[in-house]
């Protein structure tokens, strides 16, 4: 069973739509039991990242990663749940992410050329690292996924497992051993996408 991390925070539906249009057996839950049972952990988010931070530690739910992820239970973080994975986010002041990856979340404003638009709409190729992560065993360098978002994990080069070129090389997906996160949204990314949620079930 994968659990999808529930703290008020994302577009839950259309993830859960997903892991089942490829036969996940797949819950949406704020239960800690639940979430400690399933095999796999789902760590969504949308919107900003101090309010979805502060949400998930009061509902005590940061405990309940900390404690799965030190077992060695496969995570993946996706878009806001992906920079939330790292130590601090640079959005609107100074705020603590859960520290799972080393690394800091800043504005792409910061990094780009000024005539882009923000936030980063849209679909882009993958640039993947070598050897290619076990994330991407069904999909091949190139193939596009859709992206949301203003902020890009930096200060994180080896954890680094895919880019997306937009501007510049923004860090599109990281790993640190158990720990997954995708800055793209794979719900939203058509086959591709459904291909990487696939690999993660076998991760």
């Amino acid at each position: 069973m994968i659990a999808i991390i529930d703290y008020g925070v994302g577009n839950l539906f259309s993830l859960k739509s997903s892991f089942a249009a490829i036969g996940a057996d797949v819950v949406v839950t704020s239960d800690p039991t639940t979430i400690a049972e399933a095999e796999r952990i789902i760590l969504p988010g949308v919107g900003a990242f101090e309010d979805a931070a502060a949400k998930l530690r009061a509902s005590g739910l940061d405990k309940v990663i900390y404690e799965e992820v030190a077992k060695g239970k496969p995570l993946l973080g996706i878009c806001l749940g992906m920079q939330m994975l790292f130590e601090r986010s640079y959005e609107y002041g100074e705020h603590k992410g859960l520290g799972l990856i080393p690394g800091a979340v800043k504005p792409i404003k910061d990094e780009i050329p000024a005539e882009l638009k923000i936030p980063h709409i849209g679909w882009n190729p993958l640039h993947m690292s070598t050897p290619k992560d076990e994330l991407f065993k069904y999909i091949n360098d190139g193939d596009c996924v859709y992206f949301v978002h203003s902020y890009y994990a930096t200060e994180c080069d080896e954890y680094v497992i895919a880019t997306a070129e937009y501007g510049k090389e923004l860090t599109a997906a990281v790993r640190n051993k158990n720990v997954v996160g995708a800055q793209f949204h794979p719900e939203k990314s058509g086959k591709a996408g459904l291909m990487i949620l696939k690999a993660f079930c076998e991760m």
